[in-house]
C-alpha cells in the first residue's frame, strides 16, 4: 500500500505547486503596493447612474468615466445631446478631476477667484461637471458630464457617485 501512495506523491506536489506557486509569488512580491482599481463593472454602474439622472431630468448629453490614468473606460452620448463639443468635454472633465484629484468645480472657482493663472494649464477642462472617483481614500478614476448647464453637469456627476455609498 505504501508503494502505491508514494507513486502518486510527485504528481500531487506538482499539482500543488502549479496552483499555489503563482499565488505565493504575487503575495510575496516585495516593494509592490496594492491599491483599489476602477473596474469596468463599476465604471458601467457609475455611467448608468449618471444617465438615469440625466434622463430623469430631461438633460441629454455625454457622460464619460476614466481610470486613474485619465483613459476612458466607459462613455455614452445620449440621443439629442445638447452640444457636439460634449464628446470632448465630458472625458476632459473626468481626466482633469483625476489629475488634479478634486472636482473641476473647485478648479473653475479658483480661476474665477484667487488663481486665474490656473487657466494656463494646457490640456485640462476646468469647468464644472468633473468629479474624482475615490475608493478607500485613493483616486481610482473620474467621471465627467457635459449636458446643458454647469450646474446640471455637476448634479449628474455627483448623482453618479452615490453608487459608491
Amino acid at each position: 500500500m505504501i508503494g502505491k501512495t508514494a507513486r502518486y506523491m510527485p504528481a500531487f506536489f506538482l499539482g500543488l505547486a502549479l496552483v499555489a506557486g503563482p499565488m505565493a509569488t504575487r503575495a510575496a512580491t516585495p516593494g509592490l503596493a496594492s491599491r483599489p482599481v476602477l473596474t469596468l463593472a463599476l465604471a458601467e454602474r457609475l455611467l448608468q447612474a449618471a444617465l438615469h439622472e440625466a434622463t430623469r431630468n430631461g438633460w441629454p448629453g455625454v457622460v464619460a468615466v476614466v481610470d486613474d490614468a485619465g483613459q476612458v473606460v466607459a462613455l455614452a452620448r445620449m440621443d439629442n445631446a445638447y452640444m457636439r463639443a460634449s464628446v470632448d468635454l465630458a472625458p476632459g472633465k473626468a481626466r482633469t478631476a483625476v489629475m488634479f484629484r478634486r472636482p473641476t468645480a473647485v478648479l473653475e472657482g479658483a480661476i474665477d477667484g484667487p488663481r486665474p493663472a490656473l487657466v494656463t494649464a494646457q490640456g485640462y477642462v476646468m469647468m464644472k461637471g468633473g468629479e474624482p472617483i475615490v475608493i478607500d481614500g485613493q483616486v481610482v478614476g473620474g467621471i465627467g458630464v457635459s449636458v446643458d448647464t454647469p450646474d446640471h453637469d455637476e448634479q449628474i456627476a455627483q448623482a453618479a457617485l452615490t453608487v459608491l455609498k
